[in-house]
């Protein structure tokens, strides 16, 4: 009997593109036959998006997907019998787990909104934590609006510091991938102007450890890694800065004497171009938009970003909210598609070790 792994997926922002990828993604043929989907969000949400992009699927309302362990005050709780959605066309039965009471009339679609922040917060913390409880396999996260969440009172820097934190990991990094592209990140939710006073010797060999492990499991036996450098042609000798000499050389050859394959420190404007990141498996970047411009002008459509280090499987799309674009049905599923596939080929390797 194949037993599929089980996929914890948050709506995300309810104001954005995140209700309609997770019901498209839930009601997909392909999919289905990789992953069991449940939705964690707000049922009266999905059940308007199912409507609007699912053919009206319909939806089953599962309080007991929730563990003791992420909703206590409704554990137990009797599962609701499925919704029913006016339609002509049925498609699946949604898997949903109930985290919240927003109503979909109350949702300013496109717009910030501290009560669609909070139903967001609070899907990926339930979520999270049945995954951290063994309830789900895997989690997979739909975009949300981090200043919806901020302004709701709750501080929020992003899905992976908060998953990171619900997990007591202090070692994490974020990796985005798409096929043979690899690239993890030094740093990531801060100012520009910290970077440089974050960037340590220890961290740099901490991800790069993180991201040769990571394609070590993909198959690759030898990894060969990339490492961009931080200032304009990679400080020419100290003269555009020192973090190269001073801390990225001293942690690659830290790293070489433990047997990592990596090169660098590569002037960020060159690493990017064919000739040269196609002879590598990953790419150590210093900074977010160092590494997330040119990954996104490469593989937008198919990103995923994932989190190394942590004792789940958590992947996300490389995209946003796309409040422009919200409810109207035009988002594009590439990106999340791809991060569900991940997340269930890593599920069910994880179940054969």
């Amino acid at each position: 009997m194949n037993i599929l792994p089980k996929i914890a997926l948050t709506m995300g922002d309810p104001a954005g593109i995140g209700p309609e990828l997770a019901v498209r993604a839930a009601t997909d043929p392909s999919l289905r036959k990789i992953a069991d989907i449940t939705v964690y969000g707000c049922p009266d949400i999905i059940s308007k998006a199912s409507a609007k992009f699912a053919n009206g699927a319909l939806i089953n309302g599962g309080r007991t997907f929730l563990s003791a362990i992420s909703r206590p005050d409704l554990a137990g709780t009797k599962t609701r019998p499925p919704l029913k959605i006016e339609s002509s066309k049925q498609s699946a039965l949604i898997k949903i787990a109930d985290t919240g009471d927003l109503k979909f009339s109350k949702v300013p679609a496109g717009k910030t909104d501290t009560r669609c922040g909070i139903e967001a917060w609070n899907a990926i913390l339930c979520a999270t934590k049945d995954v951290i409880a063994g309830k789900m396999d895997a989690l997979v996260t739909a975009p949300v609006n981090k200043a919806s969440i901020n302004k709701s009172g709750i501080p929020f820097t992003g899905h992976t510091e908060f998953i990171a934190e619900l997990c007591g990991t202090a070692n994490f990094a974020m990796m985005q991938s798409a096929e043979n592209l690899r690239v993890v990140f030094a740093t990531t939710h801060i100012p520009l102007d910290k970077v440089s006073e974050v960037i340590t010797s220890k961290r740099i060999i901490e991800v790069a450890e993180l991201i040769n492990e990571a394609i070590r499991q993909e198959g690759i036996r030898k990894p060969i890694l990339a490492c961009a450098a931080l200032n304009p042609h990679a400080g020419e000798d100290g003269y555009m800065g020192q973090e190269e000499i001073k801390t990225i050389i001293p942690a690659l050859l830290k790293l070489r004497r433990k047997g990592i394959r990596i090169d660098g420190p590569f002037p960020p404007d060159i690493l990017f171009i064919d000739t040269i990141r196609n002879n590598y498996d990953g790419i150590i970047s210093m900074y977010h938009d160092q590494g997330h411009i040119p990954f996104k002008m490469l593989a937008f459509d198919k990103g995923v970003n994932s989190t190394l280090g942590l004792p789940i499987i958590r992947t996300s799309p490389d995209h946003g909210t796309a409040f422009d674009i919200a409810w109207e049905g035009i988002a594009n599923t590439g990106s999340l598609f791809a991060a569900v596939r991940l997340a269930a080929l890593r599920a069910k390797k994880r179940t054969k070790r």
